[in-house]
């Protein structure tokens, strides 16, 4: 949707300054929930809608990275977010695509990694 479109184009942005591994919620131009520095995109993704609570639902999600296995994609659907942003790139790449499309989750991929250390 346009509003989804808003929410990536602005997480995207602010996941770019978040320590790796990056995840944002974020609402239209409003970050909801952001987890960063941890050492699995799984745990930054449970930070991130800790930090979120019931704002989560119906938020989108931009991660620094790619998403080699399926957790922190059902973690996403499962909290109620409804639209991902994400670099791509992994060899897991296809059936990230096929689990969102199980979850009735959108799915951007840019081509673009912002690894922060």
């Amino acid at each position: 949707t346009d509003a989804e479109w808003v929410g990536v184009r602005f997480a995207a942005r602010v996941a770019k300054h978040v320590r790796s591994n990056a995840i944002v919620l974020a609402h239209g131009p409003h970050a909801v929930g952001i987890g960063g520095g941890q050492t699995s995109r799984v745990d930054a993704v449970r930070l991130a809608v800790a930090k979120a609570g019931d704002r989560a639902r119906g938020a989108v999600l931009a991660s620094d990275g790619f998403f080699p296995k399926r957790d922190a994609i059902d973690l996403a659907a499962d909290t109620g977010v409804t639209a991902i942003l994400h670099p791509g790139g992994s060899k897991a790449d296809e059936e990230m695509i096929a689990v969102c499309d199980e979850c009735d989750l959108a799915l951007v991929i840019t081509g673009v990694r912002h690894f922060r250390h």
